[in-house]
């Protein structure tokens, strides 16, 4: 025990002598052991934390607050898929999607341009209507845009109507328009166009197309 408490002393006088411009410390040896023993379980704990980590933990991210949700692209029918970022209802990146089949997460010149094309400020957001004989366009709202485009399709598809054709020596029920056809996009899903399909044939629509053949 009196050899331990020599080694403490000696240790002590060696930090005192230590002490900047020659000043004695006043610590005791209590206060200096106690400060010994934070020191090393400060170190401890700093092994253990990673500190980049922390800071990054408190910092406003890149990616804060941001969902992401796949798509296809729209402008083939190659049916590539993307990854579209939205942070607060607004898209703020558009990138392949890696674990797609078609494209691995690559991407053409026009799939690359889909986040410039939706940004862009010549982008039309609205629908916009141009009355017959009128030299200008005005913005109308879309539920406006709907009841013209159902209204059209009825009276076309009544004074277009065809029942029956002759085959032969009798009349064969048809029931369709020649008048309307309809167009499908690359970005559809198998969902909306099984929809698609069934709505076009109640309409009594023959001509059924896909824009990326035309």
């Amino acid at each position: 025990m009196d050899s331990r408490r020599k080694q403490e002393d000696h240790i002590l006088e060696a930090a005192q002598r230590c002490a900047p411009n020659g000043a004695r410390s006043t610590t005791n040896r209590r206060e200096w052991f106690k400060r010994a023993a934070g020191s090393c379980a400060g170190l401890a704990i700093g092994s253990l934390i990673d500190l980049q980590a922390v800071r990054a933990s408190t910092q406003d991210l890149k990616l804060e607050r941001v969902n992401e949700f796949t798509t296809s692209c729209n402008f083939c029918s190659c049916g590539c898929g993307m990854v579209a970022s939205v942070r607060d209802g607004k898209l703020i990146s558009m990138e392949g999607d890696y674990d797609h089949i078609v494209n691995r997460g690559s991407l053409c010149v026009k799939g690359i341009s889909m986040f410039a094309t939706h940004a862009s400020p010549n982008r039309l957001a609205k629908p916009r209507y141009r009355a017959s004989g009128s030299d200008h366009w005005e913005e109308i709202s879309w539920e406006t845009a709907i009841d013209k485009i159902a209204q059209k399709i009825r009276k076309v598809r009544d004074e277009t109507w065809i029942a029956t054709e002759k085959l032969g020596d009798r009349d064969v029920p048809v029931n369709r328009t020649d008048s309307i056809a309809f167009m499908g996009g690359a970005q559809n899903t198998n969902e909306e166009c099984y929809l698609f399909q069934k709505a076009a044939r109640l309409l009594g629509i023959a001509f059924v197309e896909h824009q990326a053949r035309l």
